[in-house]
Order: C-alpha cells, then sequence, then structure tokens
C-alpha cells in the first residue's frame, strides 16, 4: 500500500512523504519535494514498480511468474544456464568485483553456508528453548561449495551458470543496496531531484531539501536496544548514501549468547569485532557492500581500507561501545 502525506510548503515546491511495505522482506520510506501531489505520486510509485522488479530478481526464496530470479539460477545449479534479466547480470558482476576487493570476504556464493544459518536461526526463533547452532561439520561441507569462480556469466547471452550442483548464491549483503541505487537513478533521469530514498534503512539522499536548499539530516542508528537514544549521531547528506549493518539487525541466541547474520567466510561463524558498522559514499551498492565486508574485518585492516577509497567515510560501535571514525567522517556529522 503506498501512502502519501503533505507535510509543508515553503516556495512552490512542497514537502510530501509516502511509505509501503512488502519489498525486500521491509519497510520502504520516501521523502521529497515537488511541485503537486499528483506529481509526486507518480516519483513515488516508479520508485515502487522499479523497486518491485529488482525484489522478484533478486529473490532466492519466491518464485514469480515468468520471471527468472537468483532462485531460477539457485534451482538449475549443475543443470543448465538461466537466460536473466540485465538487473541481475550487473549484480552479479558488481558481486564479483567485490569479492577480488575484499580479498573473499564478502561472497555472493556463499549461499549453502548461509542457507544453513538461516534454517538454524529460523528454528531458533521459533523455539528459543531449544535453539542450536549448526554443526561446523555441516558447515564445513557447505562451505567446499562456494567458489564464486564456478558461477559462469554470458553477458553476450544473457545468461548464468552455476557449476557446482551444490552451490547457491545469496546477495543479501548488496542485492538492497544495489537496487536502492537503480532506483534512485531511474528517479532522478524522469525528473525526480530532490528526495530521501530509505529501503529499510539503506538511505539514498538525492540532491538536497528544495525549499531550503539545505542538506537531508539522516540519523545513525543506535546498536543498542537499552537505549533511550536511538540514534548515535546525526550525519548530513546531499546526493550520497548511508548504510548500517549490525549485529543488532537479525540474530538468534543459544544458550544466552546473540549470534547475528552476518557470517565471516574463514570461521562460518558470525563475526565478532563490532556492533554495528555504517558506511558513507554517494553509491549504495558500494555502502551496501563495504558495510558487510567491513563487519567482517578487524578494525585496522578495515579503516586501512576505507581511507583507501575516495568519497567514502566509515564509523564503528566496537563492542565495548567505543565509537571509532574514518578521518573524514566527523565532517559529515550535524555539529
Amino acid at each position: 500500500a503506498l501512502s502519501t502525506i503533505s507535510c509543508s510548503s515553503r516556495n512552490k515546491e512542497t514537502r510530501y512523504e509516502a511509505e509501503f511495505l512488502g519489498l525486500f522482506d521491509t519497510v520502504t520510506k520516501i521523502v521529497g519535494y515537488a511541485d503537486s501531489k499528483e506529481e509526486f505520486t507518480k516519483y513515488s510509485q516508479l520508485i515502487h514498480d522499479s523497486l518491485k522488479e529488482y525484489n522478484d530478481d533478486y529473490d532466492i526464496y519466491n518464485d514469480y511468474p515468468g520471471v527468472n530470479n537468483i532462485k531460477t539460477i539457485n534451482d538449475n545449479a549443475g543443470i543448465k544456464p538461466v537466460k536473466v534479466d540485465k538487473r541481475i547480470i550487473d549484480l552479479l558482476i558488481f558481486g564479483k568485483e567485490e569479492y577480488k576487493k575484499s580479498n573473499g570476504r564478502l561472497n555472493i556464493a556463499m549461499g549453502s553456508v548461509l542457507s544453513i544459518w538461516h534454517k538454524y536461526r529460523e528454528a531458533g526463533i521459533k523455539d528459543e528453548e531449544n535453539a542450536a547452532l549448526p554443526p561446523m561439520d555441516e558447515l564445513k561441507e557447505a562451505a567446499k561449495h562456494t567458489d564464486i569462480d564456478k558461477m559462469i556469466i554470458d553477458r553476450q547471452n544473457s545468461t548464468v551458470f552455476l557449476e557446482d550442483k551444490d552451490m547457491s548464491l545469496d546477495v543479501g549483503a548488496i542485492g538492497k543496496g544495489y537496487a536502492t541505487e537503480q532506483v534512485a537513478q531511474i528517479a532522478m533521469k524522469k525528473g525526480f531531484t530532490s528526495g530521501l530514498l530509505s529501503v529499510g534503512g539503506n538511505i539514498r539522499a538525492i540532491g538536497s531539501k528544495a525549499d531550503s536548499g539545505e542538506k537531508w539530516n539522516v540519523g545513525v542508528q543506535n546498536p543498542d536496544k537499552e537505549s533511550k537514544n536511538t540514534n548515535l549521531c546525526t550525519v548530513q547528506l546531499t546526493d550520497y548514501s548511508l548504510v548500517t549493518s549490525g549485529d543488532y539487525e537479525r540474530y538468534y541466541i543459544v544458550d544466552g549468547k546473540e549470534y547475528n547474520h552476518i557470517i565471516d567466510p574463514d570461521t562460518l561463524y558470525p563475526a565478532e569485532y563490532y556492533h554495528s558498522v555504517t558506511i558513507m559514499c554517494k553509491d549504495s551498492a558500494l555502502a551496501d557492500a563495504l558495510s558487510t565486508t567491513i563487519f567482517i574485518m578487524p578494525f585496522e585492516e578495515g579503516k586501512k581500507y576505507i581511507e583507501s577509497l575516495p568519497d567514502t567515510e566509515a564509523m564503528w560501535v566496537m563492542k565495548n561501545g567505543e565509537i571509532r571514525y574514518s578521518s573524514g567522517f566527523k565532517n559529515y556529522m550535524k555539529k
């Protein structure tokens, strides 16, 4: 359901808000300025419809009529190449590039391992008393089927083939951010020049506030669920993205200990360096990828990596609650 609210008007452009549920298993919120409610609704509908296409393409759990998606590729592992939309080809190529840049920390071919953790997490949430951890021998066996080089992409024919029949893709670490960036670009090409798009916390600022020219204020979520302060700080963005990965998002408890959903490919267990990592950069796809990659890296290694990237900043919330920043992060913080 797409709801639209008019908020305020200081000149000819009025601020509106829209919200819809269900896509990428989350809430999507749009704040933006337009000359009329009809114009804003047109942009909101465009964003919704475009995001729906990406949602269906990147889904690993559900089939959709007439759509060959990531699930279709997984279902045909070791059987045959699957013809897919360019949206999938582009995402998988991006995933392969990030795999190389991250030295394997981010691996979209980890589906066989991640599906085991997903199964145990879902069972543990439903039945907390009998929550259990996956056996290491089961994880190690699954890890034998995570070779990203066995994902064969044929750009010319727009097909994807997984050579290993026990291999599966999971694009959870990049899919939402990639879709957010692409949908923002689609909206901008149609004339949407002032907006803030949030797809389950994947934030993409488009321009600045049309009524004042000011930057968008975006809160960085506090990973401490007990704290009265829901945000750690507020950053100010123009044509930038912000994504946070944390151990508070999806987790379950076994014998009193929380186990998050971000799995370290080296240990095959959830990464335990931080409570959260927040990334700011221009591209929402890169911000999404980096938030996972850096969450799995020790601090000094992660900080060095972030400092090597242009126009990219990070904030780490350590396990003891200490907050650390990349060299330019505080420049974006609201005073």
